[in-house]
C-alpha cells in the first residue's frame, strides 16, 4: 500500500480551505504511522486564479491533476490518497476505473453528493462537482474516461437543487469499491475539524463500521477536506484510518 498526500485546496472556495494543506500533511502523517508507510507527497500549486468555465482555480486544479496522475502511473498496489479538497479524488478515481474496469463501484462517503456541474454549481468551487466529473459529465477537461458506472451515497443530507436530477446515477455497488470520505460527513459535535461541516452526520465508529462492512473487494481509498493539525482532534479519526488501511490491505 502507498500513502499519497494531495495538499491541495483550490477545489474549495471557503474560509477553511486555507486550512486544508497543512491538515492534509499532517493527517497523512498519522495514516503512514498507523499504516508503517511514509507518505509521498505529490507537489501541487499554491496559487489561486479566476473562475474559467464555471470553475474556480480551473487552472491550478488541471496542474494538479497531472502531478497525481504522474504519481499514479507507478504504483501496482492499492493507493491511499489524502486530500486536500474532494477534487483530489477525480484522479485515483479514474486511474481506478480505467484499471479495475467497468465493475468498480465508489462508496462515497460525504455530506455533500458532489453531483453538481460548472452549470449548476452556486459557487463555482470544483469539489462539488468531483462525483459528477467522474460519471463523465461536465466539464470535458475533467470528465472520466471512461466514467464511472456504480457509486452509493452515505451520510448525504446536504444537496443543492442543480444535484438532485443527478441522484438517478447513483444507487450501485459494483464488483470493487474505492472508498471516498469527506470528513464532513461527520457529526460536528464528535469531529469539528472538517472544511466544510454539516450538522446530523455520522459517527467516527459508524463510518469505520461502514468500511469494514462493504462486502466487496476495496481496492482503493480517499480521506479528504481535514481542516485542523491538532493532533488531538486528528487522532479521533483514528478507527476510520485503521479501517481504510485494514480494507487495502487485507
Amino acid at each position: 500500500m502507498q500513502i499519497h498526500a494531495v495538499p491541495q485546496r483550490q477545489g474549495a472556495v471557503v474560509e477553511r480551505s486555507r486550512l486544508l494543506p497543512d491538515a492534509c500533511l499532517a493527517l497523512a502523517q498519522l495514516a503512514g504511522d498507523i499504516a508503517y508507510v511514509k507518505p509521498y507527497v505529490v507537489s501541487v500549486a499554491s496559487t489561486t486564479s479566476p473562475v474559467v468555465d464555471g470553475i474556480a482555480n480551473r487552472v491550478e486544479l488541471i496542474a494538479n491533476r497531472s502531478a497525481q496522475l504522474e504519481a499514479l502511473e507507478a504504483p501496482e498496489g492499492s493507493v491511499l490518497t489524502i486530500g486536500g479538497d474532494c477534487a483530489v479524488e477525480v484522479a485515483p478515481i479514474g486511474v481506478a476505473r480505467f484499471r479495475h474496469g467497468e465493475g468498480l463501484g465508489v462508496h462515497w462517503f460525504d455530506a455533500h453528493p458532489d453531483l453538481n456541474t460548472p452549470s449548476t454549481s452556486p459557487s463555482g468551487a470544483f469539489h462539488g462537482m468531483a462525483l459528477r466529473a467522474l460519471f463523465g459529465e461536465g466539464d470535458p477537461s475533467f470528465a472520466a474516461k471512461p466514467a464511472l458506472r456504480h457509486a452509493v451515497l452515505v451520510g448525504a443530507r446536504s444537496i443543492d437543487d442543480g444535484e438532485r436530477a443527478a441522484l438517478a446515477l447513483v444507487g450501485t455497488t459494483g464488483e470493487c469499491a474505492y472508498v471516498h470520505v469527506d470528513l464532513d460527513v461527520l457529526e460536528p459535535t464528535e469531529f469539528d475539524g472538517a472544511c466544510y461541516p454539516e450538522p446530523d452526520g455520522l459517527s467516527v465508529a459508524e463510518v469505520a463500521a461502514a468500511i469494514q462492512a462493504i462486502p466487496v473487494p476495496v481496492v482503493g481509498a480517499g480521506i479528504t477536506e481535514c481542516a485542523t493539525t491538532d493532533p488531538h482532534r486528528l487522532r479521533l479519526l483514528t478507527p476510520i484510518l485503521e479501517a481504510v488501511i485494514t480494507r487495502l490491505t487485507g
